[in-house]
């Protein structure tokens, strides 16, 4: 008896120090071959739903996608793919298959949220997103070890995409030695150390002129990817039409895409007041842009939104990120907060003159029907972007203003149906969308022979109510009168690995009771006291 104690010990002790290469450590998988029956498909292609539909994966490639039967027949087993010795089945019946969502907008945590990677992964992991696109977060060193590490399994993550801030530095990468970029030249420099570093591409915020068209074509050379932020210290005179022309392939909210549609003006109407450092100013007034704007399809408006296209250019809007804007109450309200949100986080939100996106100085009713308004502009632009064949893709940025990872995720899924997208074509913009802005819709964004194995699966059907998708689940009235809670995905399924999304949610709950118990902390509203 002591003998098998010590060799379980041994093996304990052996598993706790030995890596498991390619081989999740909280999920199933990979296998020789999974099977994932029954399911009703629903494709990032735009096609109507079809099932049930067997899919066959082996090694992490789906080899088959068979139309197994009609609903309310009985299947024929014997007509269905069959399993090989060693693989692994998943009953999956009448529920709903989709591709693994990818969110183009994300940020990995941070220091002043006090968010670690597992939390932020998790969250992610746990409402079906296996791809991220991270836009200069924690720094090119953690996000490129963190890369790695998710290629390999070895950590519960999505595959993360990295772009590293323009002009960014850190211990291992310094290309200038310290020299702030200020010449066509040192741009250069800098774009090629960056895709000699390993990173996929770059995040801008704005620059000189000269040194924003410097860097995108360097970049553009190297067949990088890029991504703008226009923020208001550089966009009077580099708008989004400025940055697609040069090659940038894909904005970031809406930021600089009023500006190009200006018709009366050059710049912004700023009060004579404004500090863009007051973060109360620099929203409150990002909320009365697009009615500066052209109109909706004028002449000026149709002509920047037709060359946008004809650049086949990507729009990224994360209508989530800005929603309490538009109504703060609902925002921190939120189900999820309470079981969710770490402490840290909570007091990250807070109005606060020193933490990002905390620009609740004195926020009312007028900004809010400001936000309103503005919403519904950009919204109109958006959505007839869509129509007119322009690509959109789904992003959260979440992690600031009340946005909880994963969560704030589907909701932008509801935000693109207010916006006037069909469900369908919302999926599309979540998965395949996003793969071909990426560069990635060889592997990624549909079910289809060949490609990677990324799937997400919930058993009510998402596209009637996408809410089915969120964590909390949807709420819904029985027969018999009984209000229960209905969804929370089922399974997260990334490189052919089986992750039990509600497991997730129960980690990441985990973490934050500990957090509050070594606190004793308990949510408040900002401002209550007691």
């Amino acid at each position: 008896m002591k003998n098998i104690k010590a060799l379980l010990l041994l093996g304990i002790v052996f598993l706790m120090t030995t890596p498991l290469l390619s081989q999740s450590l909280e999920g199933d998988g990979p296998h020789s071959q999974l099977i994932i029956r029954g399911v009703m498909l629903i494709n990032g292609n735009g096609a109507p739903p079809q099932g049930p539909i067997d899919i066959v994966v082996e090694n992490n490639i789906i080899k088959d996608v068979k139309v197994v039967g009609y609903p309310g027949v009985a299947i024929d087993d014997s007509k269905r793919p069959q399993l090989k010795a060693g693989g692994k089945e998943l009953d999956c019946t009448g529920m709903y298959l989709m591709p693994g969502f990818i969110d183009m907008h994300t940020h990995i945590g941070g220091d002043s949220q006090g968010a670690d990677p597992d939390y932020v992964f998790k969250l992610w992991m746990a409402h079906g997103v296996t791809t991220v696109r991270e836009v200069a977060g924690r720094g090119i060193d953690i996000a490129l070890d963190l890369k790695h590490k998710s290629e390999k399994n070895e950590i519960t993550a999505p595959r993360i995409i990295s772009y590293t801030a323009f002009g960014q530095t850190s211990k291992s990468f310094n290309p200038l030695n310290d020299i702030p970029i200020s010449t066509t030249e040192q741009a250069r420099e800098w774009v090629r150390a960056n895709a000699k570093k390993g990173a996929d591409g770059i995040k801008f915020f704005g620059a000189e002129p000269a040194i924003m068209e410097a860097a995108l074509d360097e970049n553009k050379k190297l067949g990088l990817g890029s991504a703008c932020h226009h923020a208001q210290m550089s966009v009077a005179r580099w708008n989004v039409l400025h940055s697609a022309r040069a090659g940038l392939t894909s904005m970031e909210h809406w930021y600089g895409l009023p500006e190009a549609l200006f018709e009366d003006r050059t710049v912004q109407d700023f009060p004579l007041d404004y500090n863009y450092q007051n973060e109360q100013h620099r929203f409150e007034n990002a909320g009365k842009l697009w009615a500066q704007a052209a109109e909706p399809y004028s002449e000026h408006w149709n002509n920047v939104m037709n060359e946008l296209i004809a650049l086949d250019f990507t729009m990224d809007p994360t209508f989530n990120i800005y929603e309490a804007s538009r109504d703060l109450q609902r925002a921190r309200r939120a189900e999820w907060h309470e079981d969710y949100t770490l402490p840290s986080l909570w007091e990250f939100y807070q109005p606060s003159k020193i933490s990002h996106g905390s620009y609740w100085h004195d926020w009312g009713t007028e900004q809010e029907v400001e936000w309103r308004n503005n919403y519904k502009l950009w919204m109109t632009f958006i959505n007839e972007y869509k129509n007119r064949g322009g690509r959109v893709t789904t992003g959260s940025d979440s992690g600031f203003i009340f946005q909880l990872y994963g969560f704030a995720y589907i909701r932008e899924l509801e935000l693109m149906r207010e916006a006037g997208f069909h469900p369908l074509e919302i999926i599309q913009s979540a998965t395949l969308n996003g793969a071909e802005a990426l560069g990635m819709d060889d592997k990624l964004g549909s079910v289809t022979i060949g490609k990677l194995a990324d799937f997400v699966v919930v058993e009510e059907n998402p596209l009637q109510n996408f809410k089915v998708l969120y964590g909390t689940g949807a709420i819904k009235l029985t027969e018999d009168n009984e209000v229960v809670r209905v969804g929370g995905i089922k399974y997260t399924i990334k490189d052919g690995i089986v992750y039990d999304s509600k497991a997730l949610l129960a980690d990441v709950k985990r973490q934050v009771d500990e957090a509050k118990a070594k606190s004793n902390y308990t949510i408040k509203q900002p401002g209550v006291k007691n």
